[in-house]
């Protein structure tokens, strides 16, 4: 990151510490996830509080940047694409949180036989929100390195695509209400959110480092 703020150390450690609050949420969001299917409900509780302190590490850093980069008139040319970019790290956070709230506030009542299935699309999404952070670190550090990390964001999101698909056939495939049909469908789909936010990210990151290299 040297090279892209070689005028601010402590610019750089808040931007590396807002990165690691993103990361810490992905991981935080797979093992709630797990906690959840396992009828872990206390742990699954103190997952919901580490991921609201983690989105609101992560909103708090995002500011202070931003305020810096205007008071201290810092990379003028390539301001306005790291906001943009912090901005939309943000929301990845954001929507691990949310989705997890959900599951607080409406309690799914899930069937064992499709833990496996959640657990892995869970698991794919948080891989997809990883990935976008090691490429967001590298077009700060290494610009030549993005590319390989939008591979695997864009992978694991097509993963949690074909993952989400099989679990809302089999979904459908049970002997259930349909309105418990329907409600599994809703949780699968907010998982896979996470995996979808972080492509979203990854698209805007791949013209950032387009621009960076022009």
């Amino acid at each position: 990151m040297a090279t892209f703020f070689k005028r601010s150390r402590i610019l750089e450690t808040q931007i590396d510490a807002f990165l690691d609050a993103i990361s810490q949420g992905a991981i935080v969001f797979k093992q709630a996830i797990r906690d959840y299917l396992e009828g872990e409900t206390e742990k699954f509780e103190e997952r919901i509080v580490a991921i609201g302190k983690l989105e609101a590490k992560a909103d708090e850093l995002r500011r202070t940047v931003e305020s810096q980069l205007y008071s201290q008139s810092l990379i003028p040319e390539h301001r306005g694409d790291v906001l943009g970019l912090l901005e939309n790290m943000d929301n990845v956070v954001d929507t691990a949180k949310t989705t997890l709230n959900q599951f607080s506030v409406e309690s799914p009542d899930i069937p064992r036989e499709l833990n496996r299935e959640y657990t892995e699309l869970a698991e794919t999404a948080a891989n997809a929100a990883e990935s976008i952070v090691l490429a967001t670190r590298a077009f700060f550090r290494d610009i030549n390195a993005v590319t390989d990390h939008l591979h695997k964001v864009h992978f694991y999101e097509k993963e949690a695509d074909k993952i989400g698909n099989r679990l809302k056939r089999h979904v459908f495939s049970l002997e259930l209400d349909l309105s418990q049909k329907i409600h599994l469908r809703y949780f699968a789909l907010h998982i896979d959110n996470l995996a979808d936010r972080a492509e979203q990210v990854a698209d805007r990151l791949s013209i950032y480092a387009i621009k960076r290299e022009i």
